[in-house]
């Protein structure tokens, strides 16, 4: 069997042949990128002499490339390459795709969708439709998640050997002990900052003794546990979607499935546990700091000694205010650990996921918990509490 005869490689060249009507541009060769200099050349000289009525002969064309094919574009001009496109008989199919891509990419004219012209007001609404939306998907995807946890709080509360005591103990300490000290501080400092203020003002009206049922107020009511709540949802919350996304991210969730175990039992439901009876701990020593940092400020400037203090505690300020506020920790503490662990199932497998989701975690966290707060502030105004 003989062999398939092999192109010889030619360098191209481009030749012009009579004029007017009767011209001829005759391309011949290999127009490639290893004789695109000499074929610039040729091109450069003949650019200003081809017209509408000059005759092409392709027939003894060679190889083509991009670069050749760029070089005919520009000598030919488009309207000429869209007529050669057109003549399915000048070039080969292979040729004509190659022309044509190139033809695009020189004039631009890849598909683009048209660009609406938009106006100020419906830009607006389009932006506020777009964030309702994404809010409507976050809201479904968190109460999709809250079923999924208590079904699966079900299931394992009937099978004691499935309880995780371990993962539990572990989780509590990261999230209560652990935090004792920057919660007890940060109150302690706000409840003397509230007493002085306090003081400030009603010292003017010589009615300084209320400084302590507003300190009392503010701390059993609202201040002890929304500050630990908010203080928790930037330590808790980002640190569950950060353990979390990062094991998506190396794959480890799926190790989970693989082995037949559940990851919303053994990684969720511990977290969750751990934070519903860490929270009402940290919101009681949050309390009691808040209210010993204002007994100390009173005392240093009012001069009320801590037993008047707490004596007018005792006395004015009903046990109905402190329930209300230790009612308001699970609630939190169940919104916070879920909207962490959420957004680390969230995670896409990058690094750069992990920190948007741990971000939107920690905002999610204080949105949900400022909210629920109002809201619950105004249903106990209501009930009368």
């Amino acid at each position: 069997m003989s062999a398939a005869p092999r192109h010889e490689a030619r360098a191209g060249e481009a030749l012009l042949a009579g004029d007017g009507v009767a011209a001829v541009l005759r391309l011949r060769g290999d127009w490639t990128l290893a004789h695109h200099a000499a074929l610039r050349r040729q091109a450069d000289a003949l650019r200003g002499r081809i017209d509408a009525a000059t005759r092409v002969e392709l027939a003894e064309l060679g190889t083509l490339d991009t670069a050749g094919a760029r070089l005919l574009h520009g000598l030919l001009g488009g309207e000429r390459v869209a007529a050669l496109l057109a003549d399915e008989g000048a070039l080969s199919r292979e040729r004509r795709a190659l022309l044509k891509a190139v033809a695009d990419a020189i004039e631009g004219r890849e598909e683009r969708p048209a660009a609406d012209e938009g106006y100020a007001l419906g830009d607006v609404l389009a932006h506020i439709g777009h964030t309702m939306l994404v809010f409507w998907r976050h809201v479904s995807a968190l109460t999709g998640f809250i079923g999924l946890i208590l079904e699966t709080a079900l299931r394992v509360s009937v099978q004691p050997r499935r309880w995780r005591v371990t993962a539990l103990v572990a989780n509590l300490e990261r999230t209560g002990l652990d935090a004792v000290p920057i919660i007890a501080l940060l109150t302690f400092l706000v409840g003397a900052v509230v007493a002085f203020l306090g003081a400030t003002v009603l010292q003017n009206f010589g009615a300084s003794i209320f400084t302590v049922d507003l300190v009392a107020y503010s701390f059993l009511r609202e201040f002890g546990v929304l500050l630990t709540a908010i203080i928790v949802a930037g330590r808790t919350a980002s640190s569950f979607t950060a353990q979390i996304g990062s094991m998506r991210a190396n794959e480890e969730i799926d190790a989970i499935r693989v082995l037949g175990l559940d990851p919303v039992e053994l990684l969720v439901l511990p977290r969750v546990y751990a934070l519903l009876v860490a929270l009402p701990i940290l919101t009681f020593v949050a309390m009691i700091a808040g209210i010993v940092g204002g007994m100390l400020v009173s005392a240093m400037t009012l001069d009320i000694s801590p037993v008047l203090f707490l004596s007018r505690i005792e006395d004015n300020v009903g046990l109905i205010h402190f329930w209300v506020g230790m009612a308001k920790a699970p609630i939190f503490a169940f919104l916070i650990a879920v909207i962490g662990c959420l957004e680390g199932f969230r995670v896409q497998g990058s690094a750069q996921s992990v920190g948007e989701h741990t971000t939107s975690a920690v905002v999610q966290s204080i949105f949900v918990v400022i909210v629920v707060d109002a809201i619950a502030a105004l249903f106990c105004m209501e009930m009368g509490w």
